[in-house]
């Protein structure tokens, strides 16, 4: 690690294209956890300060509200840069996998913990960009986090409303063991 030569260039600051949009998101969400901060914590009677239920989310939120302000403002005075909407269509694009993840769990209820685990598997091998051998090779692994997780590792996952459309000892052999 190479020694700062001044002090100001150890509190220098390089910008990229997105931080004024992530410095006003990240204060709005500030905002958003003060205004609920009344709702979610309260002061307790005959309690100390720094004991109080309130007071260690209170500086933490009013932290980012306080360091969040000065990013923005500091982001705002800056030159611009250009490249800001391209940075911010990539943030959303990673939000994407999210999405998919959702996806996931509202359908592992109703198709069960087996057919949603190799769907999902073989869906994001394809959105991957995998064809042929690697799709086969996706529907392998669902199938083998599915037997991994629910035979040796025993968890409990939801049995899912297709099963029970299934003749009763298949529908049985699916509930025990996938």
């Amino acid at each position: 690690m190479t020694e700062p030569r001044s002090f100001r260039a150890l509190f220098r600051r390089e910008r990229k294209p997105g931080d004024l949009l992530f410095a006003a998101l990240f204060l709005a969400f500030a905002l958003f956890l003060l205004a609920r901060l009344p709702d979610q914590t309260q002061w307790m009677k005959r309690t100390g300060f720094a004991a109080q239920p309130a007071f260690w989310p209170g500086v933490a939120i009013f932290g980012m509200v306080g360091f969040g302000a000065l990013h923005l403002l500091s982001s705002a005075l800056s030159p611009r840069m250009p490249g800001r909407w391209r940075e911010a269509l990539f943030w959303a694009r990673s939000a994407e996998y999210a999405l998919w993840f959702m996806a996931y769990v509202f359908a592992a209820p109703l198709l069960g913990y087996l057919p949603a685990t190799v769907l999902f598997c073989l869906l994001l091998a394809f959105r991957a960009g995998y064809r042929g051998a690697g799709i086969g090779w996706a529907a392998a692994s669902g199938f083998g986090i599915v037997l991994l997780f629910k035979t040796f590792l025993q968890v409990k996952a939801p049995a899912g409303a297709l099963y029970e459309h299934l003749p009763e000892a298949a529908r049985a052999f699916m509930l025990t063991w996938f």
